[in-house]
């Protein structure tokens, strides 16, 4: 469950790096759903959640603009795996409603869990920054703000179920996965077509 845990949230932080941050901080502070270890109560710091809800709204806004959002994803590559580090590291190390021993685990290597997730995050970031051209490219920028928003929606959902419900976790990935394959095909479609229509133009073909 631990594994689980911290997949979901380095997954979530692959998408939009605070969102995972901030549910943990959130919830270790107002509920029971989380309890953070002494070496990770600085995530449920007022200032650290305050900190993290700006950040927040700047991608929000970023991530929705053509253009601009390359931009974001390419300062977000060292961003994503270090918030998937740390949303790995605290959720494997914290007790939550369906982990009773957390530290059971990675009991012995406590640096294995921030370089997993932060490997995990990076993976899913090169996934969101290989298939947002296509998204632009397809619809002329007017699906950037589309897919940002649903991507927004998949990382607050597969933050909460990774704490509460971990073992849907994968059910989440499958659909992740499923996306990215589909717009790769779809990506890798436009390519040939395009490299058609060049190669009749060169030979002087001309639609009727």
């Amino acid at each position: 469950m631990e594994s689980l845990t911290g997949l979901g949230l380095a997954t979530s932080a692959g998408l939009n790096a605070y969102i995972p941050l901030l549910a943990i901080g959130v919830l270790a502070r107002y509920t029971d759903l989380i309890t953070l270890p002494s070496n990770w109560t600085w995530m449920e710091n007022g200032w650290t959640l305050t900190i993290v809800a700006v950040l927040l709204a700047i991608e929000f806004v970023a991530d929705k603009v053509p253009m601009i959002d390359h931009v974001n994803d390419v300062l977000q590559t060292f961003v994503r795996p270090t918030a998937g580090g740390l949303a790995f590291g605290a959720a494997s190390s914290s007790q939550t409603v369906t982990v009773s021993d957390p530290g059971s685990f990675f009991s012995s290597h406590q640096w294995v869990p921030i370089v997993v997730g932060g490997l995990i995050s990076l993976g899913v970031h090169g996934m969101k920054a290989a298939t947002r051209p296509v998204v632009n490219a397809t619809t002329v920028g007017f699906g950037a703000p589309i897919v940002s928003t649903i991507e927004d929606f998949l990382s607050v959902a597969l933050s909460l179920v990774a704490i509460v419900l971990p073992v849907v976790v994968l059910l989440f990935l499958l659909l992740i996965f499923l996306g990215f394959g589909w717009l790769m095909r779809r990506r890798k479609r436009r390519k040939d077509e395009k490299a058609a229509a060049k190669w009749a133009a060169a030979q002087g073909w001309r639609p009727s």
